[in-house]
């Protein structure tokens, strides 16, 4: 319990012989004797090495479908490069999981190291079955991807669709090819924010301007980080909220409109409004796509041609049309051509059953008049088009169907089906029973299960909707293909939850902790990541690299994942 509690609280080893806290524990219970720091911290190992066994034991099962995220970052106290890997999966009671893998020094960001060291990852946890790598749009990212895909055979098409590239960053990639333009009314309010931003004088002076001004908004102006185009919108969206101080602010700083060149105005904040309301879609798009606790790559494709309907409604409109070609441009150069675009994304539209294949071909159809700018194809020759590609994916996802069916020893050429389970229909009936089990029940024999599938209508918008629960529900009637959503559905679209393990990975290492062992800060940051309920820390960290540091503790951990990794080809898993 004591490693579990310091742990998950992330409480520094030395808070044990907290003089407060001994009394507390002394309060309610006078005969408990406190462990000393270092039995806590041997006891945290064994912690980690006891969870890190349960999770080898699923993620080397060749059955489970492991979709992987990862991102590099350094560690501006101790100067060293970490690359954290984030392993997602769907469990066999569809109930998606995410685990922080491998949090480790990468000697630089180079494709050969990078690719070296995700293979040594994928080693060290046995994995057999990685179906996908979701990445940012950096070149060594795709060099490294490359290398991957030859050491990892019978993977879909050899590795053509491994690589899934994050739509964040993509979404990130087009605003700011539209923000590099400057607007005049936008950058007379970044100006002015700067000003005001930069002294604690100044703070004070426009917080009072807004008392009196009457401004009721609680939020103050934000600031701008030149790499986030996010940051640029809260700076608007901050600013506009308490738009009513800035001409109180001017009569009381008479350095500000000296400075500035002018006070934003009225129409500045209408042309504010409108740059808003334009960015607002992007934002809710990000912040969509970058939820890693429930499946949402089925969603892939509705919400490209989203964005792509966003911009064409805006490229007429005055105020837009001199930054939306631009952006086009760039989101044509990743979503323009539906051949660029993984196969993948297509099944898991397919397997949506509010989708299948009667949305694919709107989807086909509208990616095919996007492109349709010369209108060189007819509508009949679009219509003819996108049913033909529908045609072409079904086939694929087929044939990956067929790949399920042979693992679970089917043969195709018969056209039937058993469940990997068989289905007791009638436990009193045996001969109604063998009936159902049977070649002769029309609706197996007539028609695979991925076509009775395909074949029924979509299902009813419903907004309280969940594709796994619908799956989970349907398993019995589909259970080859249930089997294979299940590991579809688990991809990613996004490397946030990669890039989010290195706010924990900040807190880890500070200033005061350089000293630690690369082992121990593995050890650390994923036992929180499978533990905890909460991303907040309860306590900021204290000064406990004499004990974290310690080398006979890392030397055990090692030791103990290379007998693991023994332990587990022994075994054959």
């Amino acid at each position: 319990m004591g490693a579990r509690l310091f742990t998950i609280g992330e409480l520094p080893f030395k808070f044990i012989e907290n003089e407060a806290f001994i009394e507390f524990v002394n309060a309610l219970n006078g005969r408990v004797k406190l462990p000393s720091r270092h039995k806590i911290s041997r006891d945290v190992v064994s912690f980690y090495l006891m969870e890190r066994q349960k999770l080898y034991k699923h993620l080397s099962n060749p059955k489970t479908a492991i979709h992987l995220t990862t991102d590099t970052w350094t560690s501006s106290c101790q100067k060293i490069n970490y690359m954290v890997v984030t392993a997602h999966f769907i469990t066999e009671d569809f109930v998606m999981h995410k685990r922080v893998v491998n949090f480790r020094e990468v000697d630089t960001h180079k494709a050969e190291d990078m690719a070296r060291e995700l293979l040594i990852c994928i080693n060290e946890w046995g994995m057999k079955n990685v179906m996908t790598m979701t990445v940012d749009n950096a070149k060594t990212n795709d060099a490294a991807i490359n290398i991957i895909v030859k050491e990892l055979p019978g993977i879909y098409e050899n590795g053509k669709h491994f690589h899934i590239r994050c739509m964040a960053h993509i979404i990130n990639l087009v605003v700011k090819m539209g923000l590099k333009h400057e607007v005049y009314h936008v950058k007379n309010l970044q100006d002015a924010v700067k000003y005001i931003r930069a002294s604690p004088q100044r703070i004070k002076t426009f917080k009072q301007a807004m008392k009196d001004a009457a401004v009721e908004s609680q939020r103050f102006l934000c600031g701008e980080t030149p790499t986030r185009w996010n940051s640029t919108f809260e700076l608007l969206r901050s600013a506009y909220d308490v738009k009513d101080a800035f001409l109180e602010y001017s009569h009381q700083d008479p350095m500000f409109q000296k400075t500035v060149g002018r006070v934003p105005s009225h129409s500045d904040f209408e042309m504010i409004k409108k740059m808003m309301e334009f960015l607002e879609k992007f934002k809710k798009k990000t912040e969509k796509v970058s939820c890693s606790t429930k499946p949402i790559f089925h969603t892939y494709t509705r919400e490209i041609l989203d964005i792509e309907q966003h911009l064409r409604k805006h490229e007429t409109n005055p105020d837009f049309m001199f930054m939306v070609p631009d952006m086009k441009h760039k989101y044509d150069k990743y979503w323009g051509d539906y051949d660029t675009i993984s196969d993948y994304v297509f099944f898991a539209t397919l397997l949506d059953p509010q989708c299948k294949s009667k949305f694919m071909k709107v989807v086909f159809t509208q990616m095919l008049k996007a492109k349709n700018k010369d209108k060189k194809m007819s509508a009949d020759e679009i219509e003819s088009k996108a049913r033909a590609k529908v045609i072409d994916i079904e086939c694929k996802l087929d044939k990956f169907f067929k790949t399920y069916l042979e693992r679970s020893n089917m043969t195709s050429s018969s056209q039937q089906e058993t469940p990997e389970e068989v289905v007791n229909f009638d436990d009193e009936n045996e001969f109604f029973g063998s009936y159902m089990t049977s070649g002769s029940f029309p609706s197996t024999s007539s028609e695979s299960q991925l076509q009775r599938y395909l074949n029924e209508d979509p299902i009813g918008f419903d907004k309280g909707y969940d594709i796994l629960t619908w799956w989970k529900n349907n398993a019995v009637r589909f259970p080859i293909v249930a089997r294979m959503a299940r590991d579809i559905l688990g991809m990613q679209i996004s490397t946030v939850a990669s890039e989010s393990t290195f706010s924990n990975g900040r807190r880890v290492i500070t200033d005061y902790r350089t000293n630690l062992s690369v082992v121990i800060v593995e050890a650390l940051i994923c036992t929180q990541d499978w533990l905890r309920k909460s991303s907040l820390p309860i306590y900021d960290y204290d000064e406990v690299h004499d004990v974290l540091a310690d080398d006979d503790l890392a030397i055990d951990i090692v030791d103990a994942i290379h007998n693991l990794k023994l332990t587990g080809k022994r075994s054959g898993n």
